[in-house]
């Protein structure tokens, strides 16, 4: 059974109730996974992504699948590193089960988001990271608002004290980088995770 304190003083405490969230599958939705996630208190740059895929809901580790390689070829650091570096999380926390039309995973619903919004508005708080990577659309509205891709990819935001850099999905279903212009976009927010990641 889902349980959510009013308050957490410790990143250990959110994380061991978040793991065992059964919220929206409470509600009647239907997931394919426990909750994904992975960090420790301290760690100063922080991913959010959309929502976990099939191999991150059976390992139950983020960014494990093919996107996954593909966002750490972009950032460079071998894989011990990109963990050891990144806090990450995601909007909705659990795999989503695949598209009903058969491409891709099925977007998590705005119910699902509004539920899990719990667990990344208390990790924020507690771990006030200095770098936030909003990886793809969802997690970019979800904490900027309604932006376009091609208007905020290779800018850098305020979000409270943190800076935020938008990246778009590296899902190999997303067709955004097959224009040259979106490729320079993403080299451009790239040289920027790299500026900030020095600094922090």
């Amino acid at each position: 059974m889902t349980r959510r304190r009013a308050s957490y003083r410790s990143l250990a405490s959110l994380q061991r109730d978040n793991r065992a969230c059964r919220a929206c599958a409470e509600a009647g939705f239907p997931l394919e996974s426990l909750p994904v996630l992975e960090g420790r208190a301290g760690q100063r740059a922080m991913i959010v992504g959309q929502a976990p895929g099939v191999v991150e809901g059976e390992e139950r580790r983020p960014w494990r699948g093919r996107a996954g390689r593909t966002l750490r070829g972009w950032l460079e650091p071998d894989e011990e590193a990109f963990y050891e570096t990144f806090y990450c999380v995601s909007v909705t926390r659990c795999y989503p089960g695949r598209h009903a039309a058969g491409r891709g995973d099925r977007p998590a619903t705005p119910a699902e988001m509004e539920l899990c919004a719990f667990w990344l508005d208390w990790e924020l708080r507690l771990l006030r990271p200095r770098l936030v990577l909003l990886v793809g659309g969802l997690a970019v509205r979800r904490l900027l608002g309604p932006a376009r891709l091609t208007e905020c990819i290779g800018a850098r935001y305020a979000l409270g004290d943190a800076v935020a850099i938008p990246l778009p999905h590296p899902s190999g279903a997303s067709a955004w980088l097959n224009e040259a212009a979106n490729r320079e976009r993403l080299a451009r927010a790239l040289a920027l995770v790299r500026e900030e990641l020095a600094a922090v």
